[in-house]
């Protein structure tokens, strides 16, 4: 993986844990984030997620699940969002994935600037998805879970166009809000749906 070889891992990549998110900047639904170890042998031809076709994201997605030595996925809820805000609830999913680990491993890097509350050595890398193979996996693994969670909305609420704009807050996205209202599974700390809720 050429892509990741300026990054000096301290240990072999099968005793890592990679950790990502994705779902911080929409109006609804889940924060999602996903946990991952890779074998060192692993020749998947990983990347930011976000520069993935969602065809694409489907297919590593694949790809990753069948020849990870584990992963797991993590969710907070809307609910525990509005509780915590956003950044805690994200720290929160971030260590459910973590939890969901049971294969051996030594330490944990997060992408972001900082680790959440777990019991396991822990280093986060800024960018880490454009420079560590397994936080990379970690973030396809976090955006098709979060992108399949808005797809199965869609399919209930198709007036709302949540397989396209997946949940953030586009001008389409504000108007069917204000045309149709408020379902459940809405974040409403978050302003544009605060505003909403207060004028209906």
């Amino acid at each position: 993986m050429d892509a990741f070889k300026d990054f000096v891992l301290d240990r072999p990549l099968e005793r890592l844990v990679g950790v990502d998110e994705v779902g911080r900047g929409p109006l609804v639904g889940n924060v999602v984030a996903a946990a991952v170890i890779l074998p060192e042998d692993c020749d998947i031809p990983l990347m930011d997620s976000k520069k993935l076709s969602e065809k694409k994201l489907k297919e590593l997605s694949e790809e990753i699940k069948l020849v990870a030595i584990d992963y797991s996925i993590g969710f907070a809820t809307p609910e525990e969002i509005d509780e915590l805000n956003i950044l805690h609830a994200t720290m929160l999913a971030m260590k459910r994935a973590v939890d969901g680990i049971h294969k051996h491993f030594e330490k944990v890097l997060v992408d972001g600037n900082r680790c959440p509350n777990i019991s396991h050595e822990c280093e986060a890398v800024v960018k880490g998805d454009a420079k560590v193979s397994c936080i990379s996996a970690a973030s396809i693994l976090a955006k098709v879970a979060r992108d399949e969670e808005m797809i199965a909305l869609d399919k209930v609420y198709p007036q709302y166009g949540y397989a396209r704009h997946k949940g953030y807050p586009t001008k389409a996205h504000l108007q069917a809000i204000e045309m149709f209202g408020l379902i459940d599974g809405y974040r409403y700390s978050f302003k544009p749906v605060r505003l909403i809720s207060e004028r209906s």
